[in-house]
This record gives structure tokens, sequence and C-alpha cells, in this order.
């Protein structure tokens, strides 16, 4: 009978369907308005240190840097550079607060480079109209205090029109990234320093249509480089029109490996890097335009990945935060916009999407996100009038 009893009850239990009710879907709550910093023309980004937010660009073709506090009252600012023209393009900040920022500016006097294009800039970067170009030959870092006092300055001149996409930091130096013109077209390049600012010698990447966006410095001495490339990188050659790029490089500045992000007859491109191989950038293929976020091994496989309707670009925060303009639903959010609108997405490790917060309509670009212990999670955006900062924390 018990036996019996037991094949009754597992046919019930096969028979009667379980119930799974449907995951809930996130509610996307609205970032409020920090401060505005400027205008676009003369901001190029901002970085934190401490409850300072430190903003920097280049304003009557000179690179400056200024701090202010999170009501938009200005703390200090100083001009970085008084060349003729000049340009503070990208920044970070190291364990100590102190603040490196990355630019270009004119060779120095007496040093003659050869003629070569204007570089392509392929990512329509704002460069001051009154800036001219084609004297930015040196790759220049500021290290500046807390404070606002000027540590110290660096050049490492080279033959080539040139523009600083990004700059990272550890206790053992800073490594600037970029995209140089050639005489073939626009190279992507890495150089790095020590902590005392030294530049050691560039690393060019590609020669005819390569681009570096964002680099990661790795406890091991090594260096991950992220952009795109339409040309062969260490013998991998390009699969779509454009392909995205990791690109890992040695103590030594040898490439060691590349792997490519493909999309078949469209172009791709990785933005943004987190320390944490969080990657953002965008895919452009059949006359549709997305976002791709991909969270990467330290061996550049892919974990987890998302693509999002938008115009393009993103930007990635921290370990588990991607940033952009969201121009269409997506699933797991209550979430249509009518209009292009910045989105900022929260993951967990396993890439479930655990918060959503969004930023008004009416701006063009999405610039960075920055998380602070002092002042939180803040998002930049860019629109055709102003660079301004927007906070999901309530204040």
């Amino acid at each position: 009978m018990k036996r019996l009893l037991s094949f009754v009850l597992l046919a019930t239990l096969l028979a009667t369907p379980v119930a799974h009710s449907a995951p809930k879907k996130i509610a996307v709550k609205p970032m409020q308005l920090l401060t505005t910093i400027g205008t676009p023309e003369e901001v190029s980004g901002a970085v934190v240190s401490g409850k300072s937010i430190i903003v920097f660009g280049s304003k009557a073709s000179k690179a400056y840097a200024r701090a202010i506090d999170a009501t938009g009252k200005e703390l200090w600012n100083l001009p970085l550079d008084q060349s003729a023209a000049s340009i503070a393009t990208a920044a970070a900040v190291d364990i100590a607060g102190d603040i490196w920022i990355a630019g270009a500016t004119p060779m120095a006097m007496g040093l003659t480079p050869p003629t070569t294009a204007t570089p392509l800039n392929p990512d329509n970067a704002v460069i001051p109209p009154n800036v001219f170009v084609g004297d930015l030959h040196a790759v220049t870092i500021w290290k500046i205090s807390a404070a606002g006092s000027l540590i110290l300055t660096n050049t490492l001149p080279t033959s080539y029109v040139l523009f600083p996409t990004a700059i990272a930091v550890d206790k053992s130096g800073a490594s600037v990234v970029g995209i140089m013109a050639t005489e073939k077209g626009n190279a992507g390049f890495l150089a790095n320093t020590d902590n005392a600012g030294v530049f050691s010698k560039l690393l060019q990447l590609g020669t005819v249509s390569t681009t570096a966006e964002s680099v990661v410095r790795h406890s091991d001495g090594t260096f991950t480089v992220t952009g795109s490339s339409s040309e062969t990188l260490a013998g991998k050659k390009v699969t779509g029109i454009t392909d995205g790029v990791l690109v890992k490089v040695s103590k030594t500045l040898k490439i060691t490996s590349v792997v490519r992000s493909s999309v078949a007859k469209g172009k791709r491109n990785w933005n943004s890097a987190s320390n944490s191989l969080l990657l953002s950038g965008e895919v452009t293929a059949a006359g549709k335009t997305e976002t791709a976020v991909t969270k990467f091994s330290n061996t550049f496989a892919p974990t987890w990945t998302y693509r999002f309707t938008s115009t393009g670009l993103g930007v990635s925060g921290s370990a588990n935060q991607a940033f952009f303009i969201s121009t269409g639903a997506i699933t797991q959010l209550i979430w249509s916009p009518k209009a292009p609108t910045p989105l900022l997405l929260t993951f967990d490790s396993k890439g479930l999407i655990t918060a959503a917060n969004s930023a008004p309509t009416g701006q063009s670009e999405v610039l960075s996100v920055l998380n602070s212990k002092e002042l939180g999670v803040l998002a930049l955006t860019s629109s055709a009038e102003a660079v301004s900062i927007f906070t999901p924390n309530p204040r």
C-alpha cells in the first residue's frame, strides 16, 4: 500500500505544473541634478578627490583644472600650461587624492616635427575652436594636489599630432592612451610614466585605422588597452568593418594578445573599461545602433554581455555600472523612452540588472560615471549648452 501511495504521489507531482512567477521588472528612478560645470567647448570631464569635484578642460586655448564643491562653489582654479595652445582631455585620481591630468601641448621650442595630417578624430571629441590642433605633438601630464598646487609637469614629444583619450594611475605610475595622426591615417598609442611622472617610450598601436580609448593598469605590471581597429593587429585580422579590440601589453610594452569583438558588416568600438574589465562600447550594423556592455575575465573571456538600443557610446563605472543614452525598451525594466534618455544601470556579479536610474532628456552624450565615498555616484552628461552632473543619491 505504501508503494502504491508513493506511485500515486509521484504521478501527481509529475502531472502538476509548478508555478514560477515572472521576475519583477525594475522601476527606473530619476537622478537629481547636482550642478552644471561649464560648456562642452570648455569642459572635457571631471573627477572626484575627497569632497571636491575637479573639472578639467581648455579655455581660451589653455588647459586648466578647477575644483568645486557639491553645490558648484569654486574652491580653486589652476592654469596648467602657458603654451600658445594646449588641451586637457583626461584625468584620474590616485590613492593619495592627487589628480593626474593628461593632455597635449606643442613641441618644445627648437624641436621641429615632420609635417603630418590632422587626426581624423573618430570620437568627434570637442576641441576648442581657437586651439590650433596641428601644434599638439607632445603628450603631457600634470599632477596636482587636492589643494590645487601643481606638483609636476612632464611631456613626451612625438612626431605626430595627438589626442589623449584616457589616463589610469596606481602606486607605480600612470598610463596615457589616445589617438594620433600618422602618414597613412590614425593609430592608437600607450605612454607610461613612473610615479615621478617620468615617461618611458611610447607604444604605437596600428598605423592606418586604430584608436585607443581606455587603459587598465594591472597589478602584475601589464596593461589592457581597449578601442577599435579596422586593420590587422598582432596578426589578428579585422572581421567586421571596424572591430572593438582588447589589447594586452606586457611590462616591456610588447603586445602579447589581441581579442577582437566584431559584427558582420558593421562597426564596433570599446569606448570605456573599468579596472575589473567591465567594458562599454558602440555597435552599429544594419542601420541599428546599440551600446554593448560586457564583463570580461582577466583572460579576455566574456562572462556576461548585453546589447541595448541606444545612441551608441557607453561608459563603464567601477565594477558594476554602465551609462549610455537609451532609445528603446529594456526587458528587465519598466522602461520605454519616448526620446533618447541617459540611463545608468547597476549589475550584480552575475550580470543581473539590480538598479536603474535616468537623467533628463536633452543630453547629447554621456561622459563618465564617478564613484566617490564622500559624494556617492556621479554621472556626467553633455548637452548642446552645458556639461552637467547628476546623482541617484537622495540629498
